[in-house]
């Protein structure tokens, strides 16, 4: 392994050595090649059974599993909750270290996913046909599982964006639902006038919602090949964002409540927080988190950066991937295969999961769902819509998990100063490059 080989991702354990043009950790067959796996060989698995342990915290996946080992008797799937993403992230790339305790399969969120692809710390599921599967998802789920020429997990899930809104609060206050995101703008100010308690969201600054609406606008602030990596807040999509986001920064239009604290799910009850742009995963939580305001919350379709426009974006969604020193492995496939693409589906959508599958998305009975706590709405339209107007031209960093990681030491200062946002954005770039050719990576900007 040459010098340039030798660089390691420090900063979050990742500790398998960078492959500059070659295998540099996971399996120890660096032949290259690929054992095709074929169906006859999943039937065997099953019918031999064995035990195959899933690290996943997505609570509908118990009775997946539970499902799955009744109709494979001899198959035990050992579910194991080993935190939330950074949480398990990090028991992952432990293990994966020391080569002891690595699970078979790993719930792993697209953001993160390149980086174990990067490393080959998951395998290249192509040689179990998972590309045979490439139509069966929705665009931006089916691209975040993509490294190169490799397929590193199958999607779980995924986090087409809308725009929750309080009807009642709009209504009291004769607001209309913004279709643009200058028209969001425009309601935040009529609403905080007439109620200098009431803002239009709460934002203290997320990377998860910043990717998501720069993803919107048409942003390509990432560009990855292999570990060559380019960092560039400075396009057309990303002033979009930033000129029209920094009104409402300026203006004190948001309210600086931190998500998911009790404060924030008690302004989404009272109406002091009056929309929500997020993923389409998030009615679940409105129905166990705000019960007191069911009936008064609609969705709508993300306002556009561009009058007229209908793109949508991604925020949040998981994988599951085939750690590559797990065991196993047609095993583990079989179920990965059976829970985010066979039956495994219905089961988690009836539990309250959003699908990837384009089969799910356009299934009647599920775009005719109405959700009462919504009036009774028919939300799966809007959000159905949503994921077939996702681009699918998107990247993440390769080591995304370290760049989210100081995005309130950067982008945040926004929040709390006179920083602009541009300027955050810039100090993230900056950051997000440094530490790329600290790790080794060649980084274009």
């Amino acid at each position: 392994m040459s010098k340039h080989s030798r660089s390691l991702l420090r900063g979050l354990g990742l500790v398998c050595a960078l492959a500059l043009g070659a295998t540099a950790c996971g399996s120890d067959d660096d032949s290259g090649a690929q054992k095709q796996v074929g169906a006859t060989d999943l039937r065997t698995a099953l019918k031999n059974g064995g035990t195959v342990t899933v690290w996943a915290w997505e609570p509908t996946l118990k009775q997946v599993a539970a499902d799955f080992e009744k109709k494979y008797p001899k198959v035990d799937i050992k579910l194991v909750n080993a935190g939330t993403n950074n949480d398990q992230y990090k028991a992952l790339q432990n293990a994966i270290a020391a080569k002891k305790g690595v699970p078979d399969v790993a719930q792993i969120e697209y953001y993160a996913l390149s980086q174990y692809a990067l490393t080959k710390s998951v395998t290249d599921l192509k040689a179990y046909g998972a590309d045979k599967l490439a139509g069966s998802y929705s665009p931006g789920p089916w691209n975040s599982v993509q490294a190169g020429d490799g397929i590193y997990g199958l999607p779980m899930d995924s986090g087409p964006m809308a725009l929750f809104y309080n009807k009642k609060v709009f209504d009291t206050y004769g607001i209309a639902v913004p279709t643009t995101w200058d028209e969001y703008v425009d309601a935040a100010r009529k609403l905080h006038k007439a109620d200098p308690k009431a803002y239009i969201t709460s934002d203290v600054g997320d990377a998860g919602l910043t990717t998501s609406l720069l993803w919107q606008a048409g942003s390509h602030p990432y560009k990855v090949d292999g570990t060559e990596v380019g960092v560039d807040f400075g396009d057309a999509g990303a002033r979009k964002y930033t000129e029209t986001w920094q009104k409402l920064i300026d203006e004190k239009l948001v309210s600086p409540v931190s998500g998911w604290s009790d404060d924030w799910y008690k302004g989404l009850g009272d109406g002091t927080i009056a929309t929500l742009p997020t993923g389409a995963w998030m009615p679940a939580n409105f129905v166990s988190g705000v019960k007191g305001a069911a009936g008064d919350w609609r969705a709508a379709p993300l306002p556009q950066w561009t009058k007229g426009a209908g793109a949508a974006a991604e925020n949040g969604g998981s994988s599951l991937a085939l750690p590559e020193l797990g065991k196993n492995k047609e095993l583990a496939y079989a179920f990965v295969e059976y829970a985010n693409s066979g039956a495994g589906v219905q089961t988690r959508i009836k539990n309250g999961a959003f699908p990837a599958t384009t089969k799910d998305l356009n299934d009647k009975a599920f775009l005719d769902t109405e959700f009462a706590y919504f009036g009774g709405q028919k939300a799966n339209k809007v959000f159905a819509d949503a994921a077939k107007a996702v681009p699918a031209d998107w990247s993440y960093l390769p080591y995304q998990v370290y760049a989210n990681s100081v995005f309130n030491d950067t982008v945040g200062k926004a929040y709390v100063s006179d920083t602009k946002l541009a300027d955050g954005l810039k100090a993230w770039q900056d950051a997000s490059a440094k530490y790329g050719r600290e790790q080794g990576f060649t980084v274009e900007k």
